[in-house]
């Protein structure tokens, strides 16, 4: 009895730590969309001529449950909106030349990719081939591995040509063992603790694609990322910072330097966007970050213009 009570109160005080994990959303993926549609924005903030966007999300790593809701909300969004074009994807060709340039910018949705070589490409063409490559099964495996590098080039030249890209929670996983992936989106993905309350400060309140918060800190449950790769550099213009004095469970290196969980940043003539929230519905549904999406979508397509520079000493912020 003294063992049952001890493991009790361990459970209370786990429970207690961290919030509670995400929920199953008991609503499929259009009906949930629908049930927020009058939360969304009926315009843009700024008024342009309607622009193509491609939305990519294929898993073939961790997938994340929430990718089709994403999907989903962003349908009703453009159609609300009557601000995009919007196209959805699993194919990886979307990635080819002859294809990629249809489009004003990419939307990577938890795009992430297997562990074993972090290589969302390489995984379609070699190690799930049997699954995900019946299209290229006459292709030799050095014309694989070639298709696979090529396709990454393909996406590196897109946004250094001036177009943008908007990176959704995992998918700054999609190619991250990639050195050059890594700088053009300011960091790779390194682990995360347990799902848990977390509170993001606003690093410019001023700044146009902070606006949606109205000035205020915010609080959220969700998976609190850490980074690597390019990410020390910060080679980017942060937007939301991590107060990890209030994270629990966590290495102490985690409070070795700040942690930002969304930022803007160019990249040749293009411009880059990342947001680590989200990890589940809550975040998708919540208006203010419905805004700061559709705002980041406008500064990926060159539309919504503000300050993307490095600013001095960002990493002291």
């Amino acid at each position: 009895m003294r063992n049952f009570k001890i493991l009790f109160a361990l459970g209370l005080l786990s429970s207690s730590l961290f919030a509670a994990a995400p929920a199953a959303n008991k609503l499929a993926p259009e009906a949930w969309a629908k049930s927020i549609e009058a939360t969304m924005p009926t315009s843009t903030t700024v008024k342009t001529k309607k622009r193509n966007v491609l939305m990519f999300s294929l898993a073939t790593g961790y997938k994340h449950s929430v990718i089709p809701f994403v999907d989903e909300m962003m349908k009703v969004l453009c159609d609300r909106t009557q601000a995009f074009n919007l196209t959805i994807s699993r194919d990886i060709d979307v990635f080819e030349v002859a294809q990629i340039y249809d489009y004003d910018a990419i939307i990577i949705n938890n795009t992430c990719s297997d562990r074993k070589e972090c290589n969302l490409f390489r995984d379609v063409l070699i190690h799930q081939a049997e699954t995900l490559g019946a299209n290229y099964k006459n292709l030799s495996d050095v014309e694989r591995a070639e298709k696979a590098a090529k396709l990454e080039k393909n996406l590196l030249d897109y946004v250094h040509s001036g177009k943008g890209l908007m990176i959704l929670h995992g998918a700054i996983n999609i190619l991250n063992k990639s050195e050059e992936i890594s700088a053009m989106m300011g960091g790779s993905f390194d682990y995360h603790p347990k799902f848990q309350e977390i509170t993001l400060n606003l690093v410019e309140p001023s700044h146009p694609l902070l606006k949606a918060f109205e000035g205020k800190e915010v609080v959220y449950s969700d998976e609190p990322y850490i980074l690597n790769g390019a990410y020390d550099k910060f080679n980017f213009r942060p937007l939301l910072k991590m107060d990890t004095s209030k994270l629990v469970n966590v290495k102490d290196e985690v409070h070795s330097m700040p942690r930002y969980m969304a930022w803007v940043k160019s990249y040749g003539t293009g411009r880059v966007l990342f947001s680590s929230p989200g990890h589940d519905c809550s975040t998708y549904e919540n208006p203010k970050f419905i805004q700061f999406y559709l705002d980041g979508l406008q500064y990926v397509l060159g539309d919504l213009k503000c300050d993307d520079s490095v600013p001095a000493k960002v990493s002291a912020k």
